[in-house]
């Protein structure tokens, strides 16, 4: 029998968290969580997150092992843009029994109808700063930290469950050229010319910071994700909790910052080293050896793979070719890095306008991501 256990405290969160780690122990594609960064993303006072969302931790066990686990969210703000009724599933993760699986989504939807929702969609974090989308292609793919890994059988259990897909993503491979296109160098110019954007350059992270471009660089997220799927707007809050949580961590080399002739951010690329293979060393802990893993896989000489963590450009300079100026710098550094390909993380499919910014690269698709939707029965 499958028991469902509402959770709160450190001790049990860091049984959320083993779980994970011991489903996935030598596999060979999954980024595995750290026991931090989890235990803060889930306990309150930590997370703003937390204070915005109405939410529930919850385990599943059976005679007295944990065999699944997954956190019951409420996002108003995305229900009330979007017109919806829906409690999110995020965090999940259980063994290969349909039960356990069933049993997790009840508990959800059980939650959800107390608190007024009438419908279920997922698996979706508080914002889009947590993992989203169940992979449904690509399972012999290398995951990137920024996203969910899940063994095949994840999508066939909900498909029973009779969940349909209600938003989907691809992923690509997209190689790094010898070097930068000519048609990227001409549109560059001319963008720098006729319009005045230009590349801001910095010494040090903390100058980002302290000039204010840590807080343009979400504030323009909220305007350029504004219509995604499950968006909803960082409050002032969460962009200082994700400045002091995120900021610190990026290589200066791979932020291109781009700005308008009044100093305005009007877009920007993020891009970090694949430390998917450091977090499975580090085997949840940063401590003795974990911080050595991440250190040499975040700030080494060479990077094979790059993951793009963020693209974002304002709407104003969208057609106007800030994309081929943002490529001009960073093809540079990464050739510098030996990397031979970066991830994009995920799209939305309808996306055209991203999918547009590879056009000029040799690509694969090589995943592929779902939401799943179904009203609460």
């Amino acid at each position: 029998m499958v028991t469902i256990v509402p959770i709160s405290t450190k001790k049990e969160l860091k049984l959320f968290t083993k779980f994970k780690l011991r489903l996935y122990k030598g596999n060979p594609f999954a980024a595995l969580p750290l026991y931090a960064d989890e235990r803060e993303a889930l306990l309150d006072g930590r997370n703003p997150a937390l204070k915005a969302y109405p939410h529930q931790v919850f385990l599943a066990k059976r005679d007295g092992k944990v065999v699944g686990r997954v956190v019951a969210i409420i996002n108003h703000v995305s229900n009330r843009k979007e017109g919806t009724n829906y409690v999110r599933f995020g965090f999940i993760d259980f063994i290969e029994d349909m039960e356990v699986a069933e049993a997790l989504i009840r508990a959800v939807e059980e939650w959800g109808r107390r608190h007024g929702m009438t419908a279920i969609h997922g698996p979706l974090g508080f914002t889009d700063f947590d993992p989203e989308g169940m992979l449904v292609e690509g399972f012999d793919q290398l995951s990137t930290i920024a996203c969910l890994y899940n063994y095949p059988y994840y999508p066939e259990f909900f498909r029973r469950m009779g969940f349909e897909p209600v938003a989907e993503w691809v992923e690509y491979k997209i190689f790094v050229p010898d070097e930068v296109p000519d048609k990227y160098r001409r549109i560059a110019d001319i963008v720098q010319q006729k319009y005045g954007l230009r590349i801001k350059r910095f010494r040090r992270i903390g100058d980002i910071v302290r000039a204010g471009y840590g807080r343009q660089l979400f504030q323009l997220l909220n305007v350029c994700y504004a219509h995604l799927y499950g968006f909803s707007e960082l409050s002032d809050e969460m962009i200082e909790y994700y400045i002091r949580k995120y900021v610190p961590l990026l290589r200066l080399e791979l932020l291109t910052l781009i700005v308008n002739e009044k100093d305005e951010l009007v877009c920007f690329g993020v891009a970090l080293p694949s430390l998917t293979r450091a977090m499975q060393r580090a085997r949840g802990r940063m401590f003795p050896l974990g911080f050595y893993h991440l250190l040499r896989a975040l700030y080494g000489r060479r990077a094979r793979v790059c993951d793009l963590m963020l693209v974002a450009a304002h709407p104003d300079v969208q057609n106007i070719g800030a994309a081929a100026l943002l490529f001009t710098d960073m093809i540079p550094q990464f050739r510098r890095l030996g990397t031979e390909y970066a991830e994009s993380n995920p799209e939305l499919v309808g996306n055209q306008r991203i999918h547009a910014l590879w056009g000029g690269f040799d690509k694969v698709q090589h995943k592929r991501r779902v939401v799943f939707a179904c009203d609460i029965r």
